[in-house]
């Protein structure tokens, strides 16, 4: 079954995504080419075209923290064992510590 010509005109001028065609569509996310392909299926980089970024002199810059120093302790890090949560001794503390006792 065919869609109308009537929606097929509107979905022609709408934009394509990877749900719409085949395999190998990709439609990238507009970083451009740094290089090219050689016929032997490797990548030649075009060093003229990679972009370098330059960062300000940061003399007397002071760096603030995104996140409170007061946060409070995260769950999933085993501070003071090696073994972290292999450890069957850290796994049953922590199991009844968060669920009571069995």
């Amino acid at each position: 079954m065919q869609p109308t010509l009537a929606l097929r005109a509107v979905y022609r001028k709408l934009r394509l995504t990877t749900k719409d065609m085949n395999k190998g569509f990709y439609r990238g996310n507009r970083t451009g080419t740094m290089g090219r392909h050689t016929k032997y299926g490797g990548y030649r980089i075009d060093w003229r075209r990679v972009r370098t970024y330059v960062c300000p002199p940061l003399d007397g810059f002071k760096l603030t923290p995104f996140v409170t120093a007061n946060m409070r302790r995260t769950f999933g890090q085993y501070t003071g064992d090696e073994d972290g949560p292999r450890n069957p001794a850290t796994y049953l503390a922590r199991w009844k510590s968060e669920n009571g006792l069995d």
